[in-house]
């Protein structure tokens, strides 16, 4: 078990049932990836374990820093989206994963479902109302699991 966690400000805490989530996030824009690091950072009580500018990185990355979530890009060099998640889902089945793109059609959901994706959503829609809400629901069997522990 790792020791008492030191004191910071602003406080940070690891919500009501004592786990603060980690999140890897893999896109190809690292534009995206400090804006939602920024936005996940500040406005919640999660940490970004890491990001990877490419499906095949990320893949690498869930094997090294076990997150709880994946925030995975769609279209994305060397390995796209769909690719890494059926090898996420191989690797890691217990981390939701979830697509956040700009291409959305039914099509894109059925075969993102067929790949061991949770959830896709727009990234014209708002970070608020979808992908930290989104993300919060997936999550919480294992807040839930840490709760009865």
């Amino acid at each position: 078990m790792a020791g008492p966690r030191t004191a910071s400000y602003p406080p940070r805490h690891s919500g009501e049932l004592g786990v603060s989530l980690k999140i890897l996030i893999v896109d190809d824009s690292a534009h995206i990836r400090r804006l939602l690091r920024f936005f996940i950072e500040r406005r919640t009580d999660w940490q970004v374990c890491g990001e990877a500018e490419n499906g095949k990185v990320g893949v690498e990355k869930v094997a090294e820093l076990h997150p709880h979530a994946v925030i995975l890009d769609l279209s994305m060099p060397v390995m796209n989206g769909l690719e890494a998640a059926r090898e996420i889902a191989r690797i890691a089945p217990h981390v939701p994963i979830v697509m956040f793109t700009m291409h959305t059609s039914e099509q894109l959901r059925k075969e993102a479902q067929a790949a061991g994706i949770k959830e896709v959503i727009s990234k014209t829609d708002t970070i608020a109302d979808h992908l930290i809400v989104s993300l919060q629901n997936l999550c919480a069997p294992l807040r839930s699991a840490a709760a009865r522990s």
